[in-house]
């Protein structure tokens, strides 16, 4: 951001939650410069409710570990209390991210990510806005990538299902039709059935939707 913008603009009151210390003051002094400024500071959950009785923040940065306490429970307090949540956390696994969305929290950035990140984020969120860093939005697009193949594998019969799963080993139709012992015409049947139910058109396309499925299953 412009030095001259920040100047002319007062800055966004921030409360640090993290169970440590130096943690705290480490995002003390990166966010200072870039118009930001902690007005607040807590280690637990109680800490973090009394400082926003004391001071309403514009944003409330949480980590979702702090000290054997349930970060959610503290996401949805603050959210109660109508002040922004942005989450801080070292985890980026999609039930996390999902979970701390659904607590109330309006962004989530992750502890891998580089600065400007977060103060992006920080910013978003001050204005009300959703946020999600590129790693956190990257685990919810993946986790979604996987249920939406398992939920179109449900679609289909037990025998359809077996061969949309050889199709994903890379299977032939005359392999394929060896390993079940059915003929190759059975094979093309069924494969014209998973192509309608699965809403693909092309048997090149539904070798590939079957070989993304498999991928994403084994990850």
């Amino acid at each position: 951001m412009d030095p001259k913008e920040l100047n002319a603009s007062p800055p966004i009151p921030v409360l640090l939650v993290d169970d440590h210390p130096a943690v705290r003051q480490g995002l003390a002094i990166l966010l200072a410069p870039e118009g930001i400024q902690a007005c607040g500071q807590a280690g637990g959950r109680a800490d973090a409710l009394a400082r926003v009785a004391e001071r309403r923040p514009d944003v409330a940065i949480v980590d979702l570990s702090l000290d054997g306490e349930d970060g959610m429970q503290l996401i949805a307090d603050l959210h109660e209390r109508q002040i922004p949540v942005l989450v801080y956390s070292m985890h980026n696994d999609a039930g996390r991210v999902a979970s701390a969305f659904a607590a109330g929290a309006l962004g989530y950035v992750t502890k891998r990510e580089f600065d400007p990140v977060l103060v992006q984020a920080v910013r978003e969120v001050a204005s009300g806005r959703l946020f999600a860093s590129p790693i956190a939005a990257a685990a919810l697009a993946q986790s979604v990538a996987r249920s939406s193949g398992d939920e179109a594998a449900q679609l289909l019969s037990p025998h359809e299902r077996k061969v949309y799963e050889l199709l994903g080993e890379g299977k032939e139709t005359f392999e394929i039709a060896a390993a079940l012992a059915v003929s190759k015409h059975t094979v093309h049947t069924y494969c014209e059935r998973i192509k309608v139910k699965l809403n693909l058109t092309g048997m090149h396309e539904v070798r590939r939707h079957a070989v993304d499925h498999l991928q994403n299953r084994v990850r």
